[in-house]
């Protein structure tokens, strides 16, 4: 059972008899106390997505949940349902768009390395890796002469996310998007 100071974004938690995901941590040294650091954590639900904020103290004891991750690859989207397959086993894990809505902005049918979060046989969540893969499907066009450290425009990409890359970068190219900040870091 790790301390509440030793829990990282992205943990899965157990508090008050259900699981969370701990998406956001911030932390706070009050004044004038004699003591630690506070937590304060925003949590959301695995199974319903609801929003929980709650504060610990640093050495206030958390248990962490017993989740699988299964690598799995995007078989298809039927409406609001995305379908994902099993590397290993091709057990098929069905998740609705609410539950990835964060998530199913990087995800397109050949990305790569996508884990499914499986919490007593049933699928909560996915996990990306850092860096996802994505197609151009609509820019500007590509101005003749313009160099890659100058200006910027936007780009809609394949699964519908709207970043900022270089002028010189054009429709149908495959370029490469963090995850976490959703910026361009280069070509494919």
């Amino acid at each position: 059972m790790p301390k509440a100071s030793e829990i990282k974004k992205n943990a899965a938690v157990e508090y008050n008899g259900s699981v969370y995901f701990v998406k956001d941590i911030e932390r706070s040294v009050p004044q004038g106390r004699a003591g630690g650091s506070i937590y304060r954590m925003r949590m959301y639900n695995v199974v319903t997505g609801a929003k929980l904020d709650e504060s610990f103290k640093d050495g206030d004891m958390l248990n962490l949940a017993d989740l699988v991750r299964r690598n799995a690859t995007l078989s298809y989207i039927d409406g609001e349902e995305y379908v994902f397959m099993d590397s290993e086993d091709f057990t098929m894990y069905s998740l609705n768009k609410e539950a990835i809505a964060d998530e199913a902005w990087f995800i397109a049918e050949d990305t790569q390395g996508i884990q499914v979060v499986v919490l007593n046989e049933v699928p909560v969540g996915v996990e990306l890796p850092s860096i996802v893969e994505l197609v151009i499907t609509d820019t500007a066009p590509s101005m003749k002469g313009s160099s890659a450290t100058s200006r910027t425009k936007p780009a809609t990409l394949s699964t519908g996310l709207v970043v900022n890359v270089p002028e010189h970068i054009s429709t149908g190219e495959r370029i490469r998007i963090n995850v976490e900040e959703s910026k361009f870091t280069g070509r494919a």
